[in-house]
């Protein structure tokens, strides 16, 4: 596998792991209590600019972008506004574990701006958390869960 292709693999992968983040984030808008709800809308927003940069970058690389499954398996019922929280917080771990990998498999603009989405997704895994991890995205994402049983960030969409 070429360089190329390696790292066109790794966008697309940021691109499948975007489409379960913007599906992600419907759930947990429609559980996340009052106070949060703007907080909430804003990472939805995020996560889709991101997906739609994504595209077009997968486009431009000459790739057809990863389709958006209809539907997601959660890790854990969504049920209250703590599950909602919760679920917001694992979404933005697996999305920084994703961007990590993309800052290893490229260069260059695309390596900083697979680090600033690193970042962000890294901030805003804190907030919803309360506190934060050293070196985000890395081992900390090692997450023992069943790709089959979760919102995947990884290359392999999970349909429920």
């Amino acid at each position: 596998m070429s360089d190329d292709d390696k790292e066109l693999e790794a966008v697309q992968k940021a691109l499948a792991a975007e489409h379960a983040a913007v599906y992600g984030y419907g759930v947990v808008g429609g559980r996340i209590g009052a106070g949060r709800r703007t907080e909430a809308k804003a990472a939805y927003d995020a996560h889709r600019a991101r997906r739609d940069g994504l595209v077009r970058q997968v486009r431009n690389m000459g790739g057809k972008p990863v389709a958006a499954a209809a539907a997601y398996a959660l890790p854990f019922p969504v049920a209250d506004a703590a599950a909602a929280v919760r679920l917001a917080a694992d979404l933005e771990e697996r999305v920084a574990g994703v961007y990590s990998d993309l800052v290893r498999a490229t260069e260059g603009g695309r390596r900083g701006t697979a680090a600033e989405a690193l970042r962000e997704a890294a901030v805003r895994a804190a907030r919803w958390r309360g506190g934060s991890v050293a070196f985000p995205g890395l081992a900390e994402r090692a997450v023992k869960v069943s790709p089959s049983a979760s919102v995947s960030a990884s290359s392999s969409v999970h349909t429920a």
